[in-house]
């Protein structure tokens, strides 16, 4: 699985207090900006979703370092509307990811089951993609109510592949469960498959939606889930909050963030931004 994502204090503010969280401010769930706590330092679009193995295997390059990973970050250039970057993404939290998945519900229960809390547990550790073996970078972009949170990072590649073919499966092992939340609510969780942009060695792109009470009022938080792998390394988007999620600025983030990480990969300085957005 995908997994410690997602002063940004004010924003995680009702998600936290929703599950009787007392280290945010006061606020109700609903103008909550949610997207998890992260412990981890530091083209052309198309619609169609691939599969994590279609396309070929990127040339080998040097391992990546620390000042690379920086390097090959995205910032507010390579993205439309009125994204503004952060300094304080991985402190970022929000506890209404903190849920245990309802495995009586499943066929399968256990293997089902254990899927399902794995995408949660990983969406609220930052670890969907599994530990690092390598440099690693992030940062993050706010816009209202909303965050989007990007990693670059090093992996080993069998152990990405397995992760991507893992995101792969959710939107069947996962269509649809409940989740209960800390102060014993219940929430509905849907998993679907999102199309991303054709780049990269292997891609995945998901939805969650999550509906339910938080701080007694409905919520309902979409999140946009993104990995791509160039060669052994990798980056990871993760984008919404409870306005919903805005899928042109995932992909853009996954178009332009791929290209970024490849100018780097191969030894060139990524463009301050894009040249043009499609």
């Amino acid at each position: 699985m995908l997994a410690a994502v997602l002063a940004a204090g004010t924003l995680l503010t009702t998600a936290a207090c929703s599950d009787g969280d007392d280290s945010a401010s006061g606020g109700s769930g609903v103008t909550a900006s949610p997207i998890a706590e992260r412990a981890v330092t530091a083209s052309p679009t198309t619609s169609a979703t691939t599969s994590p193995t279609a396309s070929p295997t990127a040339s080998p390059a040097d391992p990546l370092t620390p000042a690379g990973a920086q390097t090959a970050l995205i910032t507010e250039g390579d993205l439309e509307d009125d994204w503004t970057q952060v300094k304080t993404a991985a402190s970022w939290h929000d506890r209404l990811l903190i849920d245990t998945v309802d495995a009586a519900q499943f066929v399968t229960a256990k293997t089902q089951s254990e899927a399902c809390q794995q995408l949660l547990d990983g969406l609220y550790a930052d670890d969907l993609l599994g530990k690092p073996s390598g440099a690693s970078a992030l940062t993050g972009f706010q816009e209202g109510d909303s965050r989007l949170l990007y990693q670059v990072a090093a992996y080993q590649r069998a152990a990405l592949d397995s992760k991507l073919d893992w995101l792969d499966s959710l939107p069947t092992e996962c269509d649809q469960f409940n989740a209960v939340g800390s102060d014993g609510s219940t929430r509905t969780v849907e998993v679907i498959e999102n199309s991303l942009p054709k780049v990269g060695d292997a891609r995945y792109g998901l939805t969650m939606t999550m509906q339910g009470v938080s701080g007694g009022s409905p919520i309902t938080l979409t999140l946009d889930i993104a990995a791509v792998r160039v060669g052994d390394d990798a980056i990871t988007v993760t984008n919404g909050g409870l306005d919903g999620a805005d899928h042109d600025s995932t992909k853009d983030a996954v178009s332009h963030g791929t290209t970024r990480l490849k100018d780097v990969r191969e030894g060139r300085t990524p463009a301050p931004e894009p040249s043009e957005f499609d």
